[in-house]
């Protein structure tokens, strides 16, 4: 979970600096390419989890 907040929280701060410097366009790119990550490492993660459930 350390790892999702950690990715999360620098994909919102590139985000943030590539939008607000004018020429910084592909910092933008790459913040939105993180962010893109993390989500699909969260959806893994989580259908990794739900799979291992022993069946009751």
């Amino acid at each position: 979970m350390v790892l999702f907040l950690t990715l999360l929280i620098a994909g919102i701060a590139l985000i943030a600096i590539g939008a607000a410097v004018d020429s910084m366009l592909y910092v933008l790119s790459v913040g939105v390419i993180l962010l893109i990550a993390d989500l699909l490492y969260l959806a893994a993660r989580s259908m990794w989890r739900s799979t291992r459930r022993p069946a009751r």
